[in-house]
């Protein structure tokens, strides 16, 4: 048997924004400050209120989120709320789903010239 190694073009746009997207959320607390804003909006106190870090930290997080697409932001007064922004987790879907294509069509290479 024959393993065809996968060849993913990640040189395009495309690659360029889903590593930036993987790249913000590395850190456990961003990770875990988007997947609040993923079920619904919340001020930046709301966050703070939610976890072990300040608001500033917090304020920090949102504005990496939110540079990469990730994250709204919408002005209320003094108030600062934040929700998740989808169109940027399709990048990296239609991203990572290459691999998927790329390991399918592995598969069927494999099954087509494996001698039976």
């Amino acid at each position: 048997m024959t393993y065809q190694k996968s060849h993913i073009d990640t040189s395009g746009v495309l690659s360029r924004d889903a590593h930036k997207v993987i790249e913000a959320l590395a850190p456990r607390t961003r990770w875990e400050i988007f997947e609040h804003v993923t079920r619904r909006a919340y001020s930046v106190g709301e966050i703070a209120r939610l976890m072990p870090v300040s608001r500033p930290a917090v304020s920090q997080h949102l504005k990496i989120l939110k540079d990469v697409g990730l994250v709204q932001e919408e002005v209320d007064g003094v108030r600062h709320i934040f929700r998740a922004d989808p169109r940027q987790l399709a990048v990296l879907r239609r991203w990572l789903d290459g691999f998927w294509d790329q390991a399918l069509d592995n598969m069927k290479h494999l099954m087509e010239t494996q001698d039976d």
